[in-house]
Parts: structure tokens; sequence; C-alpha cells
């Protein structure tokens, strides 16, 4: 098979490398790939959002799979436009791409179907959500509607802060039009747990949980970020709750969404908040979590080309998903200054360590070739991955791995998994 994956960063790179482990796979393109998935893909110079040389490209190379790793591209239609052109394509089409899309759309759906989640609201215009908070009980957090790179939400401990925070979203225009619209939500406390799925628009297929960082700094302190470092399986991932959320949560999705007209093929990621109400969904997303691919995707013992195109043709009932028995945690390698503004170019070494270092993995996020050197290109540049037996071995020998890799402006948490040794 020809396949051709879709974005750059470390999900994909992830992605790639399952996709290499198939005897199915004999041509791998990645457009534009990043220097690691050059390694075992041809990469291509065409941008995630360009449709058409996308789609032409696809055409004139006869690719028999397209998968598509970035949330933009979906929720802006790429794999409707790939059918279109004859393409198979592996991810939800559009008009389901909205679950992660549109904030309001999930919120209203869960509401609609009865799925476990926050009470909320939603606004489009900031006077009316200023009026709404003057009665709402803090902390209560706050959310940009659209897509805004895993950034737009703010949680906000007093009035003053929320009011803050919705001039941030709707009149300051931080995360541009992603903050046409808001929800304001009440606050959970809880463990949060991500659990990813495949969907076929009927069946679902559970995978490994996770759990991410979102923070910047140690003590889950400093900015949101896309992601500092997660593990799997998360030890707070009960088999209790699993029961609670395959009865009230997973199916009930996957049936409100083709209920709705809405057929959801691709993957589901669940981000969950442990309350002590139980399970509630904190958001969805419509693809592979990042970096929570780095650790549940080395983990699967299946073919990954099987999974998917049972995926795209209605035939998931009957995959048995399975997973090693092990543990995976990563840390994420970034730049110093992250997520605001740093410095990129610095040459990377070490690289050459990961070579048949068996359940060790580095994944490229923001990096690049230039000459004979892979340089940074970006602000999560690496992520850093090991199994081990239990999560306690798989974070040692993360932390551990870590130290292969030299670079100017180097940054990472030191305290990936430390919830591990509370569990």
């Amino acid at each position: 098979m020809k396949i051709l994956i879709v974005g750059g960063g470390g999900r994909e790179h992830a992605i790639a490398q399952s996709v290499a482990k198939s005897p199915r796979a004999d041509k791998i393109y990645c457009a534009p790939g990043n220097a690691g998935i050059g390694q075992i893909a041809e990469c291509v110079p065409i941008g995630v959002m360009e449709f058409e040389k996308l789609t032409a490209f696809a055409v004139e190379k006869a690719v028999d799979l397209v998968i598509v790793g970035p949330d933009d591209p979906l929720a802006g239609g790429l794999v409707d436009v790939m059918e279109a052109a004859g393409l198979r394509v592996f991810g939800p089409r559009r008009n389901a791409a909205i679950l992660e899309g549109s904030k309001a759309f999930a919120k209203d759906l869960m509401k609609k179907y009865g799925i476990p989640t926050a009470a909320y609201e939603n606004f489009d215009d900031p006077e009316a959500a200023c009026a709404y908070l003057e009665q709402a009980k803090m902390p209560v957090v706050l959310k940009a509607d659209g897509l805004a790179l895993g950034k737009g939400v703010l949680i906000c401990r007093n009035l003053e802060e929320a009011k803050a925070g919705v001039r941030t979203i709707m009149q300051d225009r931080k995360f541009g039009d992603a903050g046409n619209r808001m929800v304001i939500e009440e606050f959970m406390t809880g463990r949060e747990v991500s659990v990813l799925s495949f969907v076929d628009g009927r069946t679902i297929r559970i995978m490994s949980s996770a759990q991410d960082h979102k923070r910047a700094k140690d003590g889950d302190e400093g900015l949101n970020t896309g992601g500092m470092g997660t593990f799997s399986p998360s030890p707070f991932y009960t088999e209790e709750v699993d029961a609670f959320c395959r009865r009230y949560i997973y199916q009930a999705t996957v049936d409100a969404m083709a209920a709705e007209g809405r057929p959801f093929q691709g993957v589901i990621f669940f981000g969950l908040m442990l309350t002590q109400d139980g399970p509630r969904v904190l958001e969805y997303n419509a693809r592979f979590g990042d970096p929570e691919a780095q650790v549940v995707l080395p983990r699967m013992k299946n073919d990954i080309l099987d999974v998917m195109e049972a995926c795209i043709d209605g035939t998931l009932d009957r995959i048995d998903l399975q997973f090693e028995d092990n543990a995976a945690v990563c840390v994420v390698l970034a730049s110093q200054g992250y997520p605001e503004a740093y410095d990129k170019g610095f040459p990377i070494s070490g690289l050459e360590r990961f070579d048949g270092a068996e359940g060790y993995y580095c994944f490229h996020a923001g990096t690049k070739r230039e000459g004979q050197d892979i340089v940074t290109n970006g602000g999560r540049v690496l992520g850093v991955t090991a199994k081990g037996a239990d999560l306690k071995e798989a974070r040692a020998n993360a932390y551990r791995a870590t130290e292969w890799v030299s670079f100017g402006n180097k940054y990472m948490r030191r305290d990936i998994g430390k919830a591990i040794d509370e569990a």
C-alpha cells in the first residue's frame, strides 16, 4: 500500500512509525513531515491546509490510504475534498469533526443526549457573558468555541478574572475567530484522564488510557501548552471508571453523532474528569491526541492499517483491539520560553542513541534538517518516550533517555508522571 500522512508533528511521527511496522506499507509519504519522519517516509513540502495540492498529490501518486493527523484540516473538510476525488481517507468528515471544531456544539450534543459533562452556557455576546458571570459560582472555566491549538481555555478564580477572560477571548481576540463564541462552564475538580478510541460510525473500540500534562512548568504551574508529557495507562482509570464510561459516554457519543446525521469515522479523543460524582466529559477531540499518541500507539499490538481500514469500511466490530501489558512515559523536550517566545535553529545531538534501542522512541515535533544537521524548529521539539514493565520503570527509562539528547535552549518538566507515586 501507498500511504500519505498529513501533518508534521510528534503525533504524525508516532502514526508514521506505527504504519511503518505494517507489512502492508510499501511506501509512506508525509506532508509536510519533519526531520524525524523523513527517516521513515518521503516528506512532501505541502501544508496541511493546502487541500487542492494535497489531493492532487495523492491522486497523482495513486495513494491507497490518506491519514489526516491535525485538527485544522479535519475541521476544514479535507476528508470531504479527498473523498470527492475518490481517495480512501482515515478521519472524520467535516460535519463530524465539528465535535472538536465547536465546543458549543459538543456541549449541546452532550446535554441533548444525556452524556455526563459540566453545567454550562454558550455566549456570542461579551456583555451577556459578563452579565451571566455576575450570578455564576466561582471558579469558572471559559472556553473559546473554536480550535485554538489546545490553548483556548481559561480557568478563572473570581469575577474579576472571569470578566478579564471574556475580554481576552471575545474582545481582544487572543485566539482569533475561535473566540467568536464562548462557553462558560462550571469548574470541576478531580483527576484528568485521556482515552482515545477508534470509531467506524457505529462501533467504537477503546484504546489504552493516558494522562497528559498541559502546563509548561513543574507542579502544573505556568501557561497551558499543547502537552509537556504523558503516560499510559493511567492508574486512575479503573475498571469501575471504564464500565461507567462505556455505559454512559463512549457508545452514547457515537450513537448521538449518528442520530444527528453526522456519523463519526476516525479517532475520538475523550478528555475526562474523574469527579467525586463520577466521570464527566471535559472535551472531545476528533483525532489522536499529541503527545498521547506517543505513549498509546507504541503499545498497540494490532496492525494500525487493518484498524484504520475497518473504521473506513464500517467493519470495526471484527477488530479485537489489543495493547501490551506494560507502560509508556513521554517527556517533551521543548525550547526554553515555550509556549511564548523562544529561539530556534539549534543543532540537536544524540539522536542516534535511539537507533536500535528497544523500547525507546524519539518522536520529532519541531525539527527540520539543515544540511547534515537536524535543528530545532518549534516550541515542542522532541517527545522522548520509553516503555517499562510498569509506569515507574517507564518513567525512569524516559528521563534517562532525555539525557541522551542535547540542544541549545533545551527545556523539560521534571515531574512528568509524578502522579504515578500517588496512585
